[in-house]
């Protein structure tokens, strides 16, 4: 195991976003489990989906654009996700993580 002074700041961001994510496909029902609908529970997507976008958005003019970009990808997927598994869809701009973020769409 490495010490953590040897891990550059660009991989600790990029694994603790990614954590963040698989957290929230979950969350959102994605998981690749055929109990994957059991795991879902959209309050708890809501809330890491919120964290992730504030994270990459804080992050992002430090890790520059190549390692932002995939983790702003998946984010939005993330959003996206979230918006199509719920039954009552919030309004661009309301979702989970958009007041970072701003509006997503399809």
């Amino acid at each position: 195991m490495r010490d953590i002074a040897e891990v550059p700041a660009v991989e600790v961001i990029t694994t603790a976003a990614v954590h963040l994510m698989s957290a929230a496909a979950v969350k959102c029902g994605l998981a690749a489990d055929e109990h994957a609908d059991e795991l879902k529970d959209l309050d708890e997507a809501r809330k890491l989906i919120t964290a992730l976008a504030g994270f990459v958005t804080a992050a992002a003019p430090e890790i520059g654009s190549q390692h932002a970009g995939p983790l702003r990808d998946g984010l939005k997927s993330l959003q996206l996700a979230f918006r199509e598994a719920s039954p009552f869809p919030d309004a661009p701009g309301a979702g989970p993580g958009e007041k970072f973020t701003g509006p997503v769409y399809s």
